[in-house]
């Protein structure tokens, strides 16, 4: 009988696990995808250049809002019920924006889409961590996070393929596919066995209250809020600016092809699949610390390079450690907070992070306007001394240990 159970256990973990994977997939997916046919879609409905660049900035802002509103539903609801919920409202007005006819229906359409994006990465992952045993919720994690990877190299692959073909139309009406995966995710997984225990307890207040419950909690809310916004200032700040950077200083023409994004995602993937098999087997703290010591370093040593291999294969040994860490937070987090609030915590903290990094590529360009890319690159490679002290200072190590 455990052996029939454990197997039951286990098939459901890998459902679940490939659910989430899918659903952060499409984030990366639909991002790059609205990246790469800006131009076309402004041409169609004669969108000026800052109308253009509003569209992005709004399906962020959604993405922010759908974080916090799903996160806490999830944690009353259900994970898969609502990880649905989210899929298919992404999906439909994903697939709306094809029928745009201008500005600023396409706005809301976009913005809508955004706050059913914005649920995916927190549900999922506490979905994830929830359905694993604890010696392999690293690992279960970190593959939700390499959704986020396989989504952004389908995009760069696929777009130049499709889009000359159906248009910018075209390559919306794709995000409607999504919708159709979420009907067989909710027909084929149920809630994990410690959120149905759990949701018949009487509650203790609402989820928000739980990431500032303790002094420990505080201190770990704070540590993880600097370590996502570290994260995703320098993921944003460097692949944002260096392929410009490069292009103009050594006239590498590569940095602009679909081979560089190729390699640098590939990159990242790896890291983020590491962090996971090292975190599992020796704990979260002491690779964090790797990868924030090894992200320093290499920002700084990729601004140096100037061959032009060099700069391909070093690209993607950056993107290891400067993206890596995101194969940690999932179970990190999942591990402080308690299931009454797994995902409202999931999505908070990482979209802080989101939020704060999403200014990395202004204040990136202002100091390279000011002073020079080298003062920049110098900057961001001092925000991961922060990141060390704070995981050396404010984040608990809670490994292996069986969730609240």
């Amino acid at each position: 009988m455990p052996v029939v159970e454990e197997a039951k256990r286990r098939k459901y973990a890998y459902k679940a696990v490939i659910a989430s994977t899918v659903g952060y997939a499409m984030d990366g997916f639909d991002l790059l995808i609205l990246g790469f046919i800006l131009n076309a879609e402004a041409l169609g409905l004669g969108l000026t250049t800052s109308e253009a660049g509003s569209l992005v900035t709004w399906t962020l802002i959604g993405a922010v809002i759908g974080g916090l509103v799903f996160g806490v539903l999830s944690d009353y609801y259900g994970r898969v019920k609502v990880l649905t919920w989210s899929i298919v409202l992404f999906a439909g007005f994903t697939g709306m924006c094809a029928l745009a006819q201008g500005y600023w229906d396409l706005l809301i359409y976009r913005t809508i889409a955004g706050i059913g994006l914005g649920g995916e990465f927190g549900i999922g992952m506490a979905l994830a961590a929830e359905a694993c045993r604890p010696n392999e919720r690293a690992r279960m994690s970190s593959y939700v996070g390499i959704g986020w990877q396989a989504g952004v190299l389908a995009a760069a692959l696929l777009t130049p393929l499709l889009l000359p073909v159906i248009g910018w139309r075209g390559m919306f009406a794709i995000g409607v596919i999504p919708a159709l995966a979420s009907f067989v995710i909710r027909h084929y997984i149920g809630e994990p066995e410690i959120f149905v225990k759990k949701s018949k307890e009487k509650r203790k207040g609402n989820p928000f209250k739980a990431l500032v419950s303790d002094r420990e909690t505080i201190k770990a809310s704070i540590g993880i809020s600097i370590l996502t916004s570290v994260q995703n200032f320098g993921y944003y700040g460097i692949m944002i600016w260096m392929p410009s950077y490069l292009s103009q200083q050594f006239n590498y023409s590569l940095t602009k092809s679909a081979m560089w994004t190729a390699v640098t995602v590939v990159g990242m993937a790896f890291g983020i699949w590491l962090f996971g098999q090292l975190a599992d087997r020796y704990g979260r703290r002491p690779i964090f610390l790797i990868y924030q010591v090894g992200a320093a370093l290499m920002v700084l040593a990729y601004s140096q390079l100037t061959d032009p291999f060099s700069l391909l294969i070093g690209g993607a040994v950056m993107g290891m450690f400067v993206n890596g860490m995101m194969g940690g937070y999932g179970a990190l987090i999942s591990e402080v907070y308690p299931t009454e609030a797994r995902a409202t915590a999931q999505n908070v903290l990482f979209n802080i992070g989101r939020g704060i990094g999403g200014l990395g590529p202004l204040v990136v360009g202002l100091i390279v306007s000011l002073y020079s890319f080298q003062t920049a690159i110098a900057l961001l490679a001092s925000l991961y001394v922060l990141d060390i002290l704070a995981t050396l200072f404010l984040i608990p190590e809670k490994a292996g240990k069986p969730l609240e």
